[in-house]
């Protein structure tokens, strides 16, 4: 498995996804997911260009944190986050991208109160509404923003959400299409705590449609490492 070569054709086809909508390369983030790959592959990501690593799980994340050199690396938190886990990430990590409860939303203001930063967070939808699935459904998002907009230690700067699994990946563009009227509805309104500037949708076997409907954050795994068994 060829890490460089994978990315080189991954940053090509964004390329030309982005140009579509009027964007460019340089507008679309692209996260490099190293679940369940060690450390020297995860290494291979940094070396050909991608500097923005997402996790699901905290262990291993903090596995990964203690072997690498994290100057270079901005460490993504892309996983259903467990408030007992929060304490272990705060300080170390660029975004949370999977911020879906009350009681999360508290446990990572008072984390990050107690050393002295604002988190960035991604409030996480289940579009789809898909049981399997975390996140807020999307008629609940504006007054769980209001339910959290007076944390202090907390920024909103976007949204996230996993789109269905689908053969066809036309199928789920319904899915982006209403993440980003979501975005958009958000971004025209004023909290305390909140400035969207991510969209963060689209993973290995979507990501081009995702970029054609509004995102600037993609999530890829499978087709930078390869297929991976998960435990």
């Amino acid at each position: 498995m060829d890490i460089q070569h994978n990315i080189a054709d991954i940053l090509k086809n964004v390329e030309a996804s982005a140009n579509k909508v009027g964007k460019t390369l340089d507008d679309i983030t692209v996260i490099a997911v190293t679940k369940t790959v060690d450390y020297k592959r995860a290494n291979e990501a940094i070396e050909a260009g991608l500097n923005n690593l997402g996790e699901n799980r905290v262990q291993e994340f903090m596995n990964k944190y203690e072997q690498m050199d994290n100057s270079n690396i901005n460490w993504h938190i892309i996983g259903h986050l467990q408030t007992n886990k929060v304490k272990y990430i705060i300080n170390k990590v660029k975004l949370i991208h999977s911020l879906e409860s009350l009681s999360l939303a508290e446990e990572i203001n008072k984390r990050s109160k107690q050393h002295g930063v604002i988190t960035e967070v991604l409030i996480e939808l289940n579009i789809g509404e898909e049981e399997s699935k975390f996140g807020i459904k999307n008629d609940e998002l504006i007054d769980f923003i209001k339910s959290i907009e007076n944390l202090e230690y907390i920024k909103i700067v976007g949204l996230m959400t996993v789109a269905p699994y689908v053969e066809n990946k036309e199928d789920v563009r319904w899915v982006f299409k209403e993440m980003k009227n979501l975005y958009d509805v958000v971004s025209n309104m004023s909290f305390k705590n909140v400035q969207m500037k991510y969209l963060s949708m689209g993973m290995t076997n979507d990501y081009d449609v995702a970029i054609e409907e509004g995102s600037n954050v993609i999530r890829i795994g499978t087709a930078i490492f390869g297929s991976r068994v998960y435990n």
